[in-house]
């Protein structure tokens, strides 16, 4: 086939698939050309030429008259044209390039059609054939069309039907493969629209509709996915987020199972990253501290529109910039307006708080003003606050507080007079302050600070009404004296309870009593001490119980008291016990050990009662030892009774096992029975103490 005959853009790819049609076409032109039709669409140029090419040299070979002329006028041939060589060789020679030109010409194949130029309606099957098959090869939807349009409105009775249907039914196939690329690259509604083109009267055309719906099916479970992926994000539920994602990756289709997978993977990604971001804020917002609620704004702020935490990060920006407000309250509260005022004005515009944060500082402002206690601040705070609208929510706030403010300065005039006269510090001037202060109303907002300054000048009234008698006291107490320190005490106690140097007076009065009560009592202690030493322990405690208890000297007395019971205690009961051992049975022997166990440590007695201790217990192990003789149970009752701590206690112990072993032998083991020889004598049984 000519390459001129192929137009530009058509494949050859698939000229392998259709060289059995070519061969038919051939066949069918070779019938046309013996029936002298001209093949359609074939050039015959090259032909032309070639067969003008032929005769020129058929005509130089026959030595015409026109191309030879003559050589001799005188009409004698030269010698070699009259041999019968040349003759003979001519004769061969022009008659076999005639012969074989001819079958040349005869044999040689046609040019193939030249398709685009074809007028189709006088065009054969086999060369509509030819075409399609050409058109085909190229592989688009357009070419594809274009090949079955041409060949599938043929007649039902011609040859080459089978093929025809078996080629139409493979293109359709192609289509729909085509389009499920489409599908398969996202472009559904491509997609559908492809596989939509394939004719109605194919039988290919039965799977379209059952194609699309899976495409569609496919496509909108492939989003469902998506979507539910974007609630999980939006909730903030990553690993969920993920699982539905994974989802996407067993879809039959490439895009949604790559493209879209990893798209929606970046973004919960990023969204995930602008989660934490959201979180660290708001961790950092519910610190109630100023810089840290700054910070958690501009990280909200940070969270671009496109983030799918975008809408939440929006809503807890102006929640942050009302716990800034918060603060600020809490500040104004605590009577600090100017960290009040600090705090509102470092909030961020903030649109939707922004006319609440403006009417805050307006009104702390004011009230900034009111707290100086003067007339003019009160006046500056009033001509503020009155400037908040009407349509304010924080218009009846600001009334309140404007009418509270008008009484205020009423009694802020009576104030100040009530300290001008309290200033001159008299009686009768503190008297009469306290009485024009009384003139303000409870309910009034200068109660408070009222009575705060009356109490204040009634303490200076008491003071100056009480401190005579204390100086007085005081003056008493020099001497030193019993007497005079009990006069000091009875003129200090003039001093009523409630009043201001009531506190002062009783410290004193405490002071003096202490003094009193060891100039009394000290002379008891110091005989107690003195019997004690003597020996005459019961008459020293006897002498120091006269000091009574709470008094100053007390708490030495009875730690003097205990010590000296101690010792009483520690030799009655080392009499008692050494009276006890006398006997010296194991009875007696175990009481004296308990009596002396009972002489305090630290006492003198309680060396020598240690040392008798273990020479009673010692003794305890000897007739415990002497008694196993005969009765080892008895042996270790007699045992028991040593007590711990002893030196024989460790031995008597040792000895109580051993008794108990020999009373309780463990069971021999059972031993098989075997053939014992009587012997001539037999060891007789163990009856008496081996100890």
């Amino acid at each position: 086939m000519a390459e001129r005959d192929i137009p530009d853009g058509w494949s050859s790819a698939r000229r392998t698939q259709s060289d059995d049609m070519t061969r038919l076409f051939n066949t069918e032109q070779s019938a046309e050309r013996r029936y002298d039709f001209p093949a359609t669409g074939s050039s015959s140029k090259s032909v032309s030429s070639k067969n003008k090419s032929n005769s020129k040299k058929m005509t130089v070979a026959g030595h015409s008259k026109e191309t030879v002329p003559a050589r001799s006028s005188s009409g004698r041939l030269p010698r070699w044209l009259t041999s019968w060589v040349l003759w003979a060789f001519l004769l061969a020679f022009v008659p076999g390039t005639i012969g074989f030109m001819a079958m040349g010409i005869l044999f040689k194949l046609p040019s193939a059609p030249n398709c685009p130029a074809i007028f189709w309606p006088l065009a054969s099957a086999s060369v509509r054939m030819h075409c399609a098959q050409l058109a085909a090869s190229k592989d688009t939807v357009k070419d594809l069309l274009q090949a079955i349009d041409l060949v599938k409105n043929l007649p039902q009775n011609h040859p080459l039907r089978s093929e025809i249907d078996r080629s139409v039914e493979d293109w359709s196939r192609d289509i729909l493969q085509l389009a499920d690329q489409s599908f398969q690259a996202g472009r559904l509604e491509e997609a559908i629209e492809i596989a939509r083109k394939i004719p109605e009267d194919l039988s290919a055309s039965e799977l379209v509709e059952d194609q699309v719906d899976s495409w569609k099916l496919t496509w909108s479970k492939a989003q469902d996915i998506y979507k539910e992926a974007e609630g999980e994000m939006r909730e903030q539920r990553w690993q969920s987020a993920f699982m539905r994602s994974a989802k996407l990756l067993r879809l039959n289709n490439k895009f949604w199972a790559s493209t879209k997978y990893e798209e929606l993977n970046n973004l919960i990604i990023g969204a995930r990253e602008d989660g934490e971001k959201l979180a660290k804020a708001e961790r950092l917002s519910k610190s109630k501290n100023v810089d840290n609620i700054l910070k958690a704004i501009k990280l909200a702020e940070s969270i671009g529109k496109k983030s799918y935490v975008y809408q939440k990060a929006q809503e807890a920006i102006p929640d942050f910039g009302l716990e800034m407000l918060e603060l600020a309250e809490n500040k104004l509260e605590q009577k600090d307006a100017d960290e009040a005022i600090y705090i509102a004005q470092s909030i961020p515009p903030i649109s939707s708080i922004e006319p609440e944060t403006t009417d805050f500082i307006a009104l702390a402002e004011a009230q900034r003003n009111a707290w100086t206690g003067t007339i003019s601040g009160l006046e500056a705070a009033i001509a503020s606050a009155e400037e908040i609208d009407s349509n304010r929510p924080i218009y009846q706030k600001a009334q309140k507080l404007i009418s509270t403010w008008q009484l205020e300065i009423e009694d802020v005039s009576r104030l100040e007079r009530a300290r001008t006269l309290a200033s001159q510090g008299s009686i009768g001037n503190l008297s009469a302050a306290i009485a024009e202060a009384k003139m303000i109303p409870r309910n009034n907002p200068r109660a408070k600070e009222a009575r705060a300054e009356i109490n204040s000048w009634a303490s200076q009234v008491q003071t100056i009404e009480d401190r005579p008698f204390l100086e007085r006291a005081e003056e008493l107490a020099l001497f030193g004296d019993t007497s005079s320190l009990k006069a000091a005490i009875t003129e200090a106690s003039r001093i009523r309870r409630g009043r201001s140097l009531y506190p002062e007076a009783r410290k004193k009065i405490a002071s003096w009593s202490r003094r009193v009560q060891r100039v009394e009592d000290q002379p008891y202690l110091d005989q107690a001490r003195s019997l004690a030493n003597s020996g005459d322990l019961r008459a020293a405690i006897s002498t120091a119980k006269q000091i009574r208890s709470g008094r100053v000297l007390s708490r030495q007395a009875q730690r003097d008291i205990n010590e000296w019971q101690a010792e009483v205690s520690a030799t009655t009961n080392w009499r008692k016990a050494r009276e006890v051992a006398l006997s010296g049975t194991p009875k007696a022997l175990s009481q004296a050990i308990r009596l002396a166990r009972r002489v305090p440590r630290g006492t003198g007695l309680r060396n020598d009662a240690r040392i008798a201790m273990d020479q009673w217990s010692q003794q305890l192990f000897d007739i415990a030892r002497t008694q196993s003789q005969s009765d080892i149970v008895r042996a270790i009752e007699t045992a028991k009774l040593i007590p711990s701590g002893t030196q024989a206690y460790r031995s008597a112990q040792s000895q109580i096992r051993t008794w108990r072993d020999y009373l309780n032998p463990p069971e021999p083991e059972p031993a098989q029975p075997e053939v014992v020889e009587p012997s001539a004598s037999e060891p007789q049984p163990i009856t008496g103490n081996t100890l």
